[in-house]
């Protein structure tokens, strides 16, 4: 387990580094992609973002919000997703769509710095982001 500090300038570098962010996000697809198709159902974008309990809590705290309410937001983060209509999330929008969620992020970071404690194999995004800049930074030291 380790501290991270990020900023907003440490997630747009990470998203500028198209190969270290294409690289990151496209494991993330895979890991997701439950069946193989190459594509990502409503159900397992779902299931990702239940996992991440990131609209069941509100700063680390369950809340009550009752299940229709919980689908319609489910449904309006997929459509976020599923540019085209398809009803599929293939890569390219699934990266198109984590690139703009990232960038939102590092807008609302600005330039104030944030702790944030993760586990040393969290393949978080974040996490990504900040051990991007540590190895640029461990390479400027050299």
């Amino acid at each position: 387990m380790g501290v991270v500090i990020i900023d907003g300038s440490t997630v747009r570098s990470f998203v500028s580094d198209d190969s270290q962010f294409n690289k990151a996000v496209d494991e993330q697809f895979v890991a997701l992609d439950a069946n193989g198709d190459g594509k990502l159902s409503r159900s397992e974008l779902r299931k990702a973002f239940e996992s991440m309990r990131l609209i069941e809590t509100h700063f680390g705290m369950d809340v009550a919000t009752p299940p229709r309410e919980l689908s319609e937001l489910y449904d309006r983060v997929f459509e976020g997703f599923d540019r085209d209509g398809s009803g599929e999330v293939d890569g390219m929008e699934f990266r198109n769509e984590m690139k703009r969620i990232m960038l939102a992020i590092a807008e609302g970071l600005g330039s104030c710095p944030i702790q944030m404690v993760l586990e040393d194999d969290d393949p978080s995004l974040l996490k990504r982001a900040a051990d991007l800049e540590a190895s640029k930074l461990g390479a400027g030291s050299k």
